[in-house]
């Protein structure tokens, strides 16, 4: 994907999810806005680093969550204004035009999709099951092990 291409992407995303978050979760749209502007800058910063050549062997997720975390951490001279900001963004706000591509990008390989036929759905059980139970015993001994249950 080319990089202005990208860049509009996120900021046309980084709009949806200010609409949503506003209309969805009753968050005053400025807010929404402002904090939205700094998320979609820092993903795009861990985008662009994802296209340097020593750099680009390694997944964007990765780039962008290295840059999330360095701007949320203390050493970072504005880390409490950007958590204040993030902290105005529903996470299920953001989910909603992730899910809504991801449905979009399967609707396109429909064809293989029928060529797997029934096989998919015993194995999409059985990775959504043992997803779900691992994160809750993982959960479940962090917290109490933590004392919080």
């Amino acid at each position: 994907m080319k990089i202005l291409e990208t860049l509009f992407l996120l900021i046309l995303v980084g709009i949806i999810v200010a609409a949503g978050n506003s209309v969805g979760y009753q968050i005053n749209i400025v807010n929404s806005l402002e904090a939205l502007v700094v998320l979609v800058i820092i993903s795009a910063i861990g985008f662009l680093l994802s296209r340097l050549p020593l750099l680009n062997k390694l997944p964007v997720i990765l780039w962008v969550s290295v840059v999330a975390a360095f701007v949320s951490s203390p050493i970072f001279p504005w880390h409490e204004k950007i958590i204040t900001l993030s902290d105005q963004v529903s996470l299920l706000a953001v989910c909603t035009p992730v899910l809504a591509y991801a449905g979009l990008a399967i609707g396109k390989d429909l064809a293989l999709f029928k060529r797997i036929s029934w096989r998919i759905i015993p194995v999409s059980l059985a990775v959504f099951s043992g997803t779900f139970i691992f994160a809750s015993l993982i959960a479940q001994l962090t917290l109490t092990w933590e004392g919080v249950i």
